[in-house]
């Protein structure tokens, strides 16, 4: 399998010589439609002075014709009884047809430099053949003579000729040099990603990648980097879940075996029998609780748009959480005031049912006896606020970004006598955010708390 430094090798240096050949051809289609004419009629011009000349000065022809040759021309003359001679150097090729050089003898122009073929890989310009010539007819000393010439290119552009031939080959040499080094430069960020992504793969997140270009490559890089520290940040929370999955788990299960194992005992009093299967009950409930809570995260996880949503009477769903919540209320002396507006949200009953209940009983559980709990709502902006505030014990500064972590637990001393498991301001947030919605947490240590969810009315 061919690397990708050698594929963009091979892609450029192909559109190299591609574009080559590319611009040869139009340059040879524009030489062919443009330039041919013109160079037609030019020699037309100078091969009719020289007719002239040696007309008028047939004493001084030969001398004319050679001195026209040193200057940059191929001349072939003959006569009618087939006798030639050439000025300057030999054509490539004598290739000229009888037909044409009866033509020139009977007092015709000859355009062979306008009639040469065309060919796509062959510039008629720099063609030495005999065809590729201006012919006319010279009448000297009542004998007719028929002259053939064109530009000698090897005479008038030789120097030119290997001067632009070594631009061309060291220019090619250059780009093909160049296209290398910028191939490297290209392939060599993606090689790292690659030996990144290898290192990634094999659990290792310590990766560190140059994001200092400014182009797409750097902004891979950069997002690279990103995405590296979110996976190990994912794969933490992870094994933190699954410790935290096994703790809750483990904590019950030890009290109901402990209790079971006990119960076994024949000679075990009545009332600690009834206390020991109440402690069963109450760590088993614990279990179930925790496992429903478990199902509800991995069920928003994994397809968090299996809402079924519906228009919600707010202030009647939260009147309904307040009435069942009553006894709990009673029983520490809370005051609930509610200020609710008449709003309908459209979203899903019971998920939003199990926010409401979430913050009402995280109110109730932090708020010590005769303390108040505040529950409004309103419209704003097109959304509805809802806002669970109360006056107990508030949250430290530092603790308050991880309140919604799965099972973050504030005051651990005192969630393990309620027998929280610390995921259920984690589901409300999902919730919350399933919605298209927010949550946000202010609180003062020794005055309150006040949780706001935003939620849009469609």
């Amino acid at each position: 399998m061919k690397s990708l430094y050698v594929r963009m090798c091979i892609l450029f240096c192909s559109a190299i010589v591609v574009s080559s050949l590319l611009g040869f051809l139009v340059s040879n289609i524009y030489y062919q439609a443009q330039i041919k004419s013109q160079n037609d009629a030019k020699l037309t011009g100078m091969a009719i002075e020289i007719q002239q000349f040696a007309e008028s000065h047939p004493e001084s022809m030969e001398d004319y014709l050679r001195s026209v040759a040193v200057l940059g021309y191929k001349i072939y003359l003959t006569d009618t009884e087939g006798q030639s001679r050439f000025y300057g150097k030999p054509f490539r090729k004598e290739d000229l047809e009888p037909q044409q050089l009866e033509k020139v003898l009977n007092g015709q122009v000859y355009h062979g430099v306008a009639e040469f073929p065309d060919s796509a890989f062959i510039t008629g310009f720099f063609d030495n053949q005999l065809r590729n010539t201006i012919g006319v007819p010279i009448e000297v000393n009542n004998e007719t003579f028929a002259l053939f010439m064109r530009p000698d290119a090897e005479v008038q552009f030789g120097e030119l000729r290997v001067f632009f031939a070594v631009i061309i080959g060291f220019t090619v040499l250059f780009s093909l040099g160049f296209v290398m080094i910028s191939v490297l430069h290209v392939v060599r960020p993606i090689t790292r990603l690659t030996t990144a992504t290898k290192r990634i793969s094999k659990g290792r997140y310590d990766i560190k990648l140059n994001t200092w270009r400014r182009d797409e490559i750097g902004q891979l890089a950069s997002h690279f980097m990103i995405m590296s520290r979110e996976l190990e940040r994912t794969n933490r929370a992870r094994q933190e879940f699954v410790a935290n999955v096994s703790h809750e788990i483990e904590s019950p299960l030890t009290s109901i075996q402990g209790f079971a194992q006990t119960l076994k005992d024949p000679t075990l009093p009545e009332d600690e029998r009834i206390e020991y299967l109440n402690i069963i009950d109450q760590e088993s409930h614990r279990l179930s609780m925790l496992s429903k809570q478990l199902l509800t995260l991995s069920s928003l996880d994994y397809d968090p748009n299996s809402l079924q949503k519906k228009p919600i009477d707010l202030r009647a769903q939260l009147r309904q959480v307040v009435q069942i919540m009553e006894w709990r209320l009673t029983e520490k002396q809370l005051a609930v005031r509610l200020s609710l507006a008449d709003i309908s949200v459209h979203g899903d009953s019971n998920l939003l049912y199990q926010v409401w209940m979430n913050l009402i009983t995280n109110a109730i559980k932090y708020t010590p006896a005769e303390g108040s709990i505040m529950i409004s709502a309103k419209l704003d902006e097109g959304n509805c606020v809802v806002t669970f505030s109360d006056t107990g014990e508030g949250i430290h500064a530092e603790e308050l970004p991880l309140i919604f972590d799965r099972f973050y637990k504030v005051d651990r001393a005192r969630t393990r006598e309620t027998h929280s498991s610390g995921l259920g301001l984690a589901i409300t947030q999902k919730i919350v955010e399933t919605h298209n919605g927010t949550i946000e947490v202010s609180s003062t240590v020794g005055k309150g708390t006040t949780f706001t969810v935003t939620l849009p009315l469609l």
